[in-house]
């Protein structure tokens, strides 16, 4: 019965994660969705993964209409809480792995929760209208109208499908050019239309606002490397299915960054700030 959960606990969790955006939510779920399959009468359960989509589910439904309550009043731009790639369920194709990323999360708060939850099983699990419809309790005439409306409110997504390789050396460059002050070389790796978000959260320094094109965000940039630079320890790793750097200073982690790359340059920057919202990445078993 707990191998059976085990096998599936990273599903449910890259499941919750989409829907909340925030991990910590997201093992609450997992945690809340544990007990009742612990307690659940066996003889009710057919499929056991059909089973705890339902529930993950309908408890991330539960915890959405307070979460974008807080997200109005949160203190410049909000991001979702970072996580390492591998804690997530397996990201081997790319529609898998853009389901993840910081940017296409942020797009989803505009969705409403039912809204979420069908584009969620559709698009990033693949779950069929009738599953889905079972999943929720609706029908999936109502299921094909809420997806039809959520496409329509998140709109066309930038694909970041640069293979692996590519995407660490443009990386490289990025941060090497970053912390040197070297604006030329910065400026030739960011896209025209770059933009980069800073998540402080009202709790450490950030931008209120996006910060939009490429000599803004060089300026940006520069700014931020002269404050972490100096004494700070970069460590690559992957984040959200996208390239990542977690910052040290003095064995604490001040910044987490994703790095968006398509088309050959580093088309957005997420810099998550917010000391609640990075603290997974100081502890033990994180990559250092």
């Amino acid at each position: 019965m707990v191998d059976e959960f085990e096998e599936l606990r990273r599903r449910m969790f890259g499941l919750a994660y989409r829907m909340l955006g925030s991990a910590a939510e997201a093992e609450d779920v997992v945690q809340d969705a544990y007990l009742r399959w612990h307690t659940a009468d066996r003889r009710n359960v057919e499929v056991p993964g059909a089973w705890l989509a339902k529930v993950v589910t309908n408890l991330c439904l539960n915890r959405l209409t307070a979460a974008r309550a807080t997200r109005e009043s949160y203190v410049g731009p909000w991001l979702p809480e970072p996580v390492e790639s591998a804690a997530l369920d397996p990201l081997e194709t790319a529609e898998r792995r853009d389901s993840v990323s910081v940017a296409f999360l942020v797009l989803l708060e505009r969705l409403t929760p039912p809204e979420r939850a069908v584009f969620v099983l559709r698009e990033a699990f693949s779950y069929g209208y009738r599953e889905i419809a079972e999943v929720l309790d609706l029908s999936e005439t109502n299921c094909r109208q809420l997806l039809l409306r959520a496409r329509k409110r998140v709109g066309e997504t930038r694909r970041f499908d640069v293979p692996g390789e590519q995407r660490h050396r443009i990386v490289e460059r990025f941060l090497d050019a970053a912390r040197g002050g070297d604006l030329a070389e910065l400026e030739r790796v960011l896209a025209v239309d770059v933009v980069a978000w800073s998540d402080g959260g009202g709790r450490v320094g950030a931008a209120l606002r996006p910060v939009v094109g490429r000599d803004k965000v060089t300026r940006f940039l520069v700014g931020l490397a002269a404050k972490f630079g100096a004494g700070g320890e970069f460590t690559h790793t992957e984040i959200n299915g996208q390239e990542g750097l977690v910052v040290r200073y003095e064995d604490t982690v001040i910044a987490v960054f994703v790095i968006e790359v398509a088309e050959g340059r580093v088309a957005g920057v997420q810099a998550v700030l917010n000391p609640d919202k990075i603290a997974r990445f100081a502890a033990p078993g994180c990559q250092k």
